[in-house]
């Protein structure tokens, strides 16, 4: 799953004005470096530690005090640690996916400062209400598999919150074209690969439920991906790689939340 954060860099690398590619891609694992840490010491602990009024975790767990070999509330043949670090991963990526709203548009101080803020205020405490079993939304039923609320929505939420706030760019229209469609396509084609182990691996466990996510993982992709080049060829007359790449990704945004329950 790890490989899907740079993955995203090369994505919006390859889609925004070829003078911004260089900082997205870097920013995406920087991204990945200043998480693993905030999700080490507090993240992880307001998320899955005992729930305070069902809206976050103490922080009983911060540091990783009280987490080790042994399994914990979740995955009960994984050891604790193992958990931790799937989900540093999800924590990792989310904000990872905001940055193409404002590509260009922010400094390099100000983004590590967001995505410390970010991660510590919406995606810790928003992780808390869907995957905690004391979060207020799970005792209301709701169910995600991946991380369909937990991290698209978060992250488009935040996205356009973003934008709006920064502004639209000067070169708006010189930056509408992608710079590098391989980029594109290797960044999608390596989020394909890594969203096996974001949906299969939410299982925790190498399992029928893990195979069964895998497959309509696979499948949704596929579709997706197939139906944009489709739509690209009737209104253009020719399929587009930017739009088959961008069409696999909506199909594996789509089937996230719902991967381990349909068939």
């Amino acid at each position: 799953v790890m490989i899907m954060t740079p993955a995203v860099g090369f994505f919006y690398g390859g889609l925004v004005h070829r003078k911004h590619a260089l900082s997205t891609i870097f920013q995406s694992i920087a991204i990945f470096a200043i998480v693993s840490i905030v999700w080490t010491l507090w993240g992880y602990s307001i998320a899955f530690g005992p729930s305070v009024n069902s809206y976050f975790g103490d922080l009983s767990k911060a540091g990783l005090n009280n987490v080790g070999a042994e399994p914990g509330d979740y995955g009960s043949t994984i050891p604790e640690w193992l958990f931790y670090f799937f989900q540093l991963k999800f924590a990792a990526i989310t904000p990872a996916l905001i940055i193409g709203a404002f590509a260009g548009r922010i400094r390099f101080s100000s983004l590590m400062i967001f995505i410390v803020l970010w991660t510590t205020l919406i995606y810790s405490p928003v992780a808390h209400w869907v995957w905690n079993g004391d979060g207020w939304l799970a005792k209301l039923g709701a169910i995600d598999f991946a991380g369909g609320t937990v991290v698209h929505i978060a992250a488009g939420v935040s996205a356009l919150a973003a934008a709006l706030f920064i502004g639209r760019s000067k070169d708006a229209v010189s930056e509408a074209k992608p710079n590098n469609v391989p980029f594109v396509i290797l960044g999608a084609a390596l989020l394909w690969f890594g969203w096996f182990g974001f949906n299969g691996g939410s299982a925790l466990a190498a399992n029928g439920l893990a195979a069964s996510a895998l497959v309509v993982t696979n499948l949704a992709a596929a579709a997706a991906g197939l139906s944009w080049m489709g739509v690209d060829w009737i209104r253009k007359g020719k399929p587009s790689a930017v739009g088959f790449s961008i069409g696999v990704i909506c199909g594996l945004v789509a089937i996230t939340p719902a991967s381990g329950f349909v068939g």
